[in-house]
């Protein structure tokens, strides 16, 4: 696995108190625990040592031409990844795919539980987008900015997506992430390359994104 150093922050940071709107609280509650930014950094790269998954829950999806499809069945997801990226496991995320070149071209996908019902209660697209960026998705060294926060209905579940960039002092990461409420759970999905490479990844990303659908579990 080849990770560029130029594009892997290198400083250690010790997670402080974030602190959120009123409003917010509860997404910050359910996101933010100390190490999570670290995992969840739009910033971060895969280190070496991590191994490749040798082992997982997930079942082909319908896939498009040019990537692959997994589903989720215990967590109730689908989504499609490009053709060639790998899975790895990092601890505290329920799936990492990507690029074995390109250490910013990558998705993940975590699953966390919640007692909303409703992704409406969180907050607004714009303002749940702008807390998810600021307090999780990217180190508090980074320069952020939200390109657009929009809302969309699929088959009865509402999902809030939204697209932003990240400025670290050597490299620019262009991002995209879609976060949904259902079955007791909040999902979120964030992939993304670097700034240079957006021209060319951006079809395939938006198509990562657009893929993302939650569906109902079933107990057994």
């Amino acid at each position: 696995m080849i990770i560029k150093e130029d594009e892997m922050e290198t400083k250690s940071r010790t997670p402080g108190r974030v602190r959120c709107e009123q409003n917010l609280r509860p997404l910050c509650r359910v996101l933010y625990k100390p190490g999570r930014r670290q995992l969840l950094a739009v910033g971060s790269a895969a280190v070496p040592w991590m191994l490749l998954s040798d082992q997982t829950i997930s079942f082909a999806a319908e896939s498009k031409k040019g990537f692959l499809g997994v589903t989720d069945k215990k967590d109730g997801y689908s989504f499609v990844y490009p053709f060639g990226w790998q899975e790895i496991v990092i601890e505290g995320q329920d799936k990492v795919f990507k690029d074995v070149i390109e250490p910013l071209e990558n998705v993940s996908v975590n699953v966390f539980p919640t007692s909303k019902e409703d992704i409406h209660d969180l907050g607004s697209p714009q303002d749940v987008s702008e807390a998810l960026i600021k307090k999780v998705l990217a180190p508090p060294s980074q320069k952020t900015k939200l390109i657009k926060a929009e809302e969309h209905d699929v088959d009865g579940k509402t999902y809030y997506t939204f697209e932003f960039v990240a400025k670290a002092p050597n490299f620019t990461r262009h991002a995209l992430s879609a976060i949904c409420i259902g079955n007791g759970k909040l999902y979120t999905v964030t992939t993304g390359a670097n700034e240079r490479r957006w021209g060319k990844m951006k079809d395939k990303l938006n198509t990562v994104i657009d893929s993302f659908k939650v569906f109902t579990v079933y107990e057994t």
